[in-house]
């Protein structure tokens, strides 16, 4: 389930996570998830079903977190013997996963018979459900039913994976990898807690380097990792725009949840998709994309044999992708990103002018401490004229650091 997004105060950080673990094999997925929560800096308390024991057992969760595992619905050890109501109190954040088809369906009807169902009614925090079970049960009308009841009711539901299952069978019903579910809830927080200021806007964004066959072996391209392009692309969704990512080269990197990708290879390709993401009503379109200026002419249908002493490429031109869709489409606020190796000032005004940008981000990657394959950047904003605006530096930071700050410059410019 993709959250949409509204433009509402930001509420306070989350920090306290319920986890609530229910029968299924998936269940050892969740200790990982546990431990992962815990070096994200949430604090983590565990309830378990009588189903989830038989699966894990309550000392392992406990010795993940430090904390008592909770199991049982009348606690005579908490105060007044109301520990449901003591536990929907401290949380900030109720994730269920595994959650299996009984319980969705209790959820549902809205029981009270054991501790995780009472404490999802006597809770005021979010509850995020992520079902787990056999792709057929996962199919079933009935189980479809109480996830369509579940969503009307307030709960965040998050898809399941596909593939193989413990049963042998194939199909939609995999609890997600741990590190995907920890994404959802940094994304979810996030969310919670962060101004909307791009709610309602949709980003296009280009990221990684693209490639220009020689031969069917051999290419030109550079090395672009597309790092700083994910992590606009985590910024802004988080920020609540919708994101298209069209990804060039061989970028390896994971997608981030709730954006979607689109992958290319050459330049051309690039516009194509580009022009396609411009015409369905991009509000914002940022450029990260290494795009190769040249390419071959013709590219050789067979391996080019080594049967000379040298060999001589004949290149042309590339489209201007980020040109073209500024030129074409004029309403589109337009941010480019310029890598220098020298005179920085001078190409990015340039760039910021002769392309028609409303913003441009330059960086100088002869540093060797930012830019290509590293985590951290550092760069200079400029903006056009008709904002009357001074540049802005940005100084060294992580990526993910210097793309939100990107995200409020782009915000503050478009207000």
């Amino acid at each position: 389930m993709i959250f949409t997004p509204v433009n509402k105060p930001a509420k306070p950080p989350i920090k306290n996570v319920i986890l609530a673990i229910t029968g299924g094999i998936a269940a050892y997925k969740s200790a990982f998830l546990a431990r992962l929560l815990i070096k994200s800096g949430f604090k983590v308390r565990v309830i378990m079903t009588e189903g989830a024991q038989a699966f894990v057992t309550p000392l392992t969760l406990q010795a993940l977190t430090g904390n008592e595992v909770h199991t049982e619905l009348l606690d005579e050890s908490a105060e007044t013997g109301m520990g449901h109501i003591e536990l929907a109190k401290w949380a900030d954040l109720m994730v269920i996963a595994p959650a299996s088809a009984n319980t969705l369906a209790r959820l549902a009807m809205g029981m009270a018979d054991d501790l995780l169902a009472t404490v999802c009614l006597a809770t005021a925090a979010p509850v995020m459900v992520v079902p787990a079970m056999n792709q057929q049960m996962w199919a079933h009308p009935a189980v479809q039913l109480n996830t369509q009841t579940l969503g009307d009711l307030g709960y965040t539901l998050i898809e399941p994976a596909r593939g193989e299952q413990a049963c042998g069978d194939v199909g939609a019903g995999r609890l997600p990898e741990p590190e995907v579910l920890l994404e959802q809830v940094l994304h979810f927080a996030t969310r919670q807690s962060q101004p909307q200021i791009l709610a309602g806007k949709q980003v296009t964004i280009t990221a990684g380097p693209t490639i220009e066959a020689i031969d069917p072996v051999r290419y030109l391209s550079n090395h672009s990792t597309g790092k700083m392009g994910f992590a606009l692309a985590r910024a802004c969704r988080d920020a609540g725009a919708e994101v298209t990512l069209i990804v060039g080269g061989k970028v390896n990197l994971p997608t981030p949840f709730g954006v979607t990708r689109e992958e290319v290879l050459s330049a051309n390709d690039m516009l194509q998709a580009a022009t396609e993401s411009a015409e369905s009503g991009c509000d914002i379109f940022i450029a990260t994309a290494a795009v190769a200026d040249y390419r071959t002419r013709d590219a050789a249908p067979q391996k080019i044999k080594k049967t000379q002493e040298s060999m001589t490429l004949e290149l042309v031109k590339n489209p201007d992708i980020l040109a073209t869709i500024s030129q074409e489409y004029p309403e589109i606020f337009m941010v480019g990103f310029a890598a220098e190796t020298q005179d920085v000032e001078k190409y990015a005004r340039s760039k910021l002018a002769a392309k028609q940008l409303d913003m441009i981000a330059c960086n100088d990657v002869s540093r060797s401490d930012i830019g290509f394959a590293s985590d951290d950047n550092a760069m200079t904003v400029f903006f056009a004229n008709q904002y009357k605006k001074q540049p802005v530096p940005l100084e060294k930071a992580s990526k993910d650091n210097i793309a939100q700050r990107l995200v409020t410059l782009i915000s503050d410019t478009l207000s």
